[in-house]
């Protein structure tokens, strides 16, 4: 029976439902980052999304009728809010590789970097974990440059708040399941299986 309780635990949410809170991301050697800001990335990086995975479709007219057939596949920009310290060694390398791209006074990359995108994009890992610790599914950004770094606003009635900023990055595609193979022992950051959650 649909509304059984018993058969929806037997096999419904089996595992207890996945958890949004458990994730990791990782941007390896961006343009400006030093060790310190790729390892303050994974701990700081406070929300994100799995990309959406969409592709058009197109219009097929007969005779006054239509049918529909796949078109091409479309990627919306990738979104993260950084949790932000005091010593600005997340903002400060991401506002370096956005100068970098395209200078604040003159219209031109930035003296010595060479003119091609691949001195600019760069790959990332979403890590999602499960209440193991077991990474259960990842997806690699492709490709990827930041186009937008909001504002950070000062405000003498802020109270009780860690500050946050939010970077919009534009891709040229994700792959669901790749990993980029990051050598986890250079930060020594595994995640304990001994995570406890209700």
């Amino acid at each position: 029976m649909a509304h059984n309780i018993e058969e929806f635990k037997a096999s419904g949410l089996v595992r207890g439902g996945a958890r949004p809170s458990l994730f990791q991301v990782v941007i390896p050697e961006w343009p400006g980052s030093t060790v310190d800001s790729e390892q303050s990335l994974r701990f700081l990086c406070r929300s994100t999304s799995i990309p959406p995975s969409q592709v058009g479709a197109i219009d097929v007219p007969y005779f006054g009728r239509q049918i529909k057939v796949a078109g091409d596949r479309v990627y919306a920009d990738w979104n993260v809010t950084i949790m932000h310290d005091e010593t600005y060694n997340i903002r400060t390398p991401i506002e370096s590789w956005s100068t970098n791209m395209n200078q604040h006074i003159q219209n031109l990359m930035a003296g010595g970097v060479e003119p091609s995108p691949n001195t600019y994009k760069r790959d990332a890992v979403i890590r999602h974990y499960s209440k193991g610790g077991d990474v259960i599914a990842t997806y690699t950004i492709k490709g990827m440059f930041p186009i937008n770094i909001s504002q950070m606003g000062l405000d003498w009635d802020a109270v009780n708040q860690v500050m946050t900023f939010d970077v919009d990055f534009a891709f040229d595609y994700f792959l669901p399941g790749d990993d980029i193979g990051l050598d986890e022992s250079v930060f020594d950051l595994e995640i304990s299986r001994n995570i406890a959650i209700g």
